[in-house]
């Protein structure tokens, strides 16, 4: 449910000034305006952030594409962002190559049955979940399972990444866009 009340989304096609430009980075990006971009540009820092942050944790991190979505799914699910849980539910099933049994897990909140994506995903809502202080045991399993600690910092902007969507999301009570809408959790 939205608690903001006045704000509403920004139509591309009548947007202006940072508005404008920003919306027409996200536009080249990604190929359409999603809904939650639409109303992040109201505060067109906040949107500027997200994608640069967004940018450089997927071509800087290290994880691969798979390892992405699940860090993506973890900190969405800790915050309870739908939005963000479907998108990245569709980004992980048609783009990323989340293995079927491992994304099923993750969104059915069962044990994830790949040693490595489940260090990855526990160490991730660890750190949501405590504030950035994750167990010893967490991250001993992250590291044992062949991540760096300099991953963990990237784990860190991701978190820092979906908080702005996630957020947002919560504050606009952002619909879901057609193209996630098989992904909604029931």
């Amino acid at each position: 449910m939205a608690y903001l009340k006045t704000l509403t989304s920004v139509v591309h096609a009548q947007a202006q000034g940072p508005q404008k430009e920003i919306l027409d980075t996200a536009l080249k990006q990604v190929g359409f305006i999603p809904n939650m971009y639409a109303n992040m540009a109201n505060a067109p820092a906040v949107l500027d952030t997200y994608l640069s942050g967004y940018g450089k944790f997927r071509g800087e991190s290290g994880f691969t594409p798979a390892e992405q979505e699940v860090v993506f799914l973890a900190v969405s699910l800790v915050n309870g962002c739908t939005y963000c849980a479907a998108a990245h539910s569709m980004i992980a099933d048609k783009v990323s190559g989340v293995p079927g049994p491992v994304l099923e897990a993750i969104r059915q909140g069962r044990p994830i049955p790949d040693a490595r994506l489940a260090a990855l995903y526990e160490l991730t809502q660890d750190l949501v979940r405590t504030n950035g202080k994750p167990s010893r045991g967490k991250l001993d399993a992250f590291l044992q399972a062949g991540f760096s600690e300099s991953q963990v910092l990237y784990i860190v902007l991701a978190v820092a990444v979906k908080v702005l969507s996630n957020y947002s999301n919560h504050a606009f009570g952002t619909q879901v866009d057609e193209r996630f809408a098989a992904y909604k959790l029931a």
